[in-house]
């Protein structure tokens, strides 16, 4: 995480009605050189003075296709640190890309560090070789992960994936990845930072992950355990290689909460046609994603809200303030929507992009100051876009084979 100065006390003392006027102010001295991303968790305080709305790579790819258009020099991300990496990546030099708080990370992101990522391929690959495996690693990383992590996967024959698209690209990796297997090799896939993507994935192609998946944790590696943990059987037996991370909002999803539900519409016995629809994200346990009615990403979710039918009941598993955005635009049209858990499920790290620091970066634009610009190494860029690319040009491809149970993961070669 990097460290955020305080701000001075104009910002943080003004009203929200007051910050808004003043944001609203500087929006329209700055015209079309500027451009606000906002990222579908983010506050509705902050997500109104956003141009585009979605998720991290929607969001960036939107972005280029209106700075073409439009001539725009300044971004601002209402997200967090690795999706300004990205929308960086994929402007132009000359566009300044901004997150108005730079300690708005991403905990998930975090937990892959390209140091242990390196180490963990040399532990991998050496053991595999003492083995005489007959095959590669190739690697594949969740868009959810620093632009340094990109680039190690891309530097190694890698992909990135979303959540709409992980089958594809796990697919795309197993069959070889860029070179075709050759008769007799095999590949084993390095599914990085989020495990529970990476094993719901596995399942849905069919996978028993009990075995066909194997879990890496860099933590253990640093306590003196070889493989992260895993033993060298698990390592030969498995296809995909789990990276210990998590979404710290969307592991607060619990099993508990599902069985909740349906012990008590049984109770009061509540015909199966009008029981409540469980929607998760697969970046919830696969615990939870089993117990689900259906998964999928971001967009996946809102557009299945958008979709249902009036007098339905839906229990949503994602990140509170979209929540509650879906609950009252629903409501509108006679749609029941509620939050999977009870618990403050919110990402706390977006929640540091507050009206405050958004207007302290208007402010200083206006004065011909660029704060908190974001910026990637020119060759980590290379080769992180190496792994983007790698992705687009599959998505832009035939639709990916059928997999077992599609019904849960829809549009499996989607961009989200």
């Amino acid at each position: 995480m990097l460290w955020q100065p305080a701000l001075p006390e104009s910002y943080t003392r003004a009203t929200p009605a007051d910050l808004a006027r003043a944001i609203a102010a500087r929006r329209a001295e700055l015209g079309s050189k500027l451009l606000i991303l906002g990222h579908h968790y983010q506050t509705d305080q902050v997500i109104a003075h956003a141009d585009i709305t979605g998720d991290s790579l929607k969001l960036s790819q939107a972005a280029a296709e209106r700075i073409a258009a439009s001539g725009a020099k300044f971004v601002i991300f209402l997200g967090v640190h690795f999706m300004a990496e990205t929308a960086d990546m994929l402007t132009p030099d000359s566009v300044a890309v901004i997150l108005p708080d730079l300690s708005a990370g991403c905990s998930m992101a975090d937990m892959a560090d390209y140091d242990e990522a390196v180490a963990a391929w040399e532990a991998l690959t050496g053991e595999l070789k003492k083995q005489k495996f007959k095959g590669r690693i190739i690697p594949v990383t969740y868009i959810n992960s620093s632009a340094a992590i990109k680039a190690f996967v891309g530097e190694r024959g890698g992909a990135v994936c979303t959540s709409s698209n992980a089958a594809s690209v796990l697919q795309w990796a197993l069959a070889g990845g860029e070179q075709p297997l050759k008769a007799g090799e095999s590949v084993k896939v390095l599914f990085l930072p989020d495990q529970h993507l990476g094993r719901n994935t596995a399942a849905q192609l069919g996978m028993d992950v009990t075995t066909a998946t194997a879990l890496y944790d860099p933590r253990r590696t640093a306590k003196g355990e070889a493989l992260g943990g895993m033993t060298a059987t698990q390592l030969k037996a498995a296809q995909v290689l789990l990276w210990a991370g998590h979404c710290s909002v969307h592991k607060l999803f619990r099993p508990e909460h599902c069985r909740q539900i349906r012990e008590d519409e049984a109770a009061r016995k509540v015909p199966v046609a009008e029981r409540t629809t469980i929607l998760v994200h697969p970046e919830c346990a696969k615990e939870v994603v089993d117990l689900a009615d259906l998964a999928g990403s971001t967009e996946f979710i809102i557009r299945t809200i958008a979709q249902a039918k009036p007098g339905s009941s839906w229990a949503v598993g994602t990140e509170t303030h979209l929540v509650n955005r879906l609950t009252a635009s629903a409501a509108a049209r006679g749609v029941k929507v509620r939050i999977l858990s009870d618990c403050q499920c919110l990402c706390t790290t977006m929640y540091r992009i507050d009206q405050p620091h958004l207007l302290w970066v208007l402010d200083n634009l206006a004065q011909g100051k660029v704060v908190n610009r974001i910026t990637v190494h020119p060759e980590a860029r290379r080769l992180a876009l190496l792994a983007l690319e790698r992705m687009l040009k599959l998505s832009a491809g035939k639709q990916a084979p059928a997999v077992k149970d599609s019904t849960r993961f829809p549009e499996p070669v989607s961009v989200d």
